[in-house]
């Protein structure tokens, strides 16, 4: 009887678990990717030069990587692809640091781009301080959509979660 009530319970507790472990990886993919852009802004006015995040498009989904101005007109895909703006680590995936996390969009999320950059797939940092603007979705195995918001006239980013019942963005802290 007692293993019985045990099993029983444990069907009942083991997806609420499931679901909460999701919540919490996607909410960790978030601030790291947030933590990233700040190290980045960092490194940029310590070394006196354009810092870029780009965000690269393949079969397997999206990654990022760090690009160094090489020539002092900014990081440019241009410059990117003639290897003037060089790599400065290697490509990132969030799906094998937070698996079951992607760049991307959730179905239930007003919007269908998960790299809300303006024009560009490139998210840039000045030695002074400031960066393009734009936003960065990510998406959780258990459907929730978090998004990370840089501003760019102070390069800080900010940690969001959309909220599809009252159809709004809020902090998930």
């Amino acid at each position: 009887m007692v293993a019985a009530l045990i099993l029983v319970l444990s069907a009942i507790a083991i997806p609420h678990v499931l679901v909460s472990v999701d919540r919490s990886k996607g909410r960790a993919a978030a601030r790291f990717l947030a933590g990233r852009i700040t190290l980045l802004r960092a490194q940029a006015a310590s070394r006196g030069k354009t810092m870029a995040m780009v965000f690269e498009r393949d079969r397997r989904g999206i990654a990022f990587r760090v690009h160094e101005d090489g020539n002092g007109n900014g990081v440019r895909a241009a410059d990117i692809i003639r290897r003037v703006d060089v790599p400065a680590e290697e490509s990132v995936r969030l799906f094998e640091l937070f698996p079951g996390v992607v760049i991307g969009v959730a179905p239930a999320t007003p919007t269908d781009d998960p790299i809300r950059l303006g024009g560009s797939d490139i998210l840039s940092f000045t030695a002074s301080g400031t960066s393009s603007s734009g936003t960065i979705y990510l998406a959780g195995r258990d459907g929730t959509q978090w998004a990370v918001r840089v501003l760019g006239a102070t390069a800080r980013s900010r940690v969001l979660r959309y909220e599809p019942e009252s159809d709004a963005w809020v902090a998930p802290f």
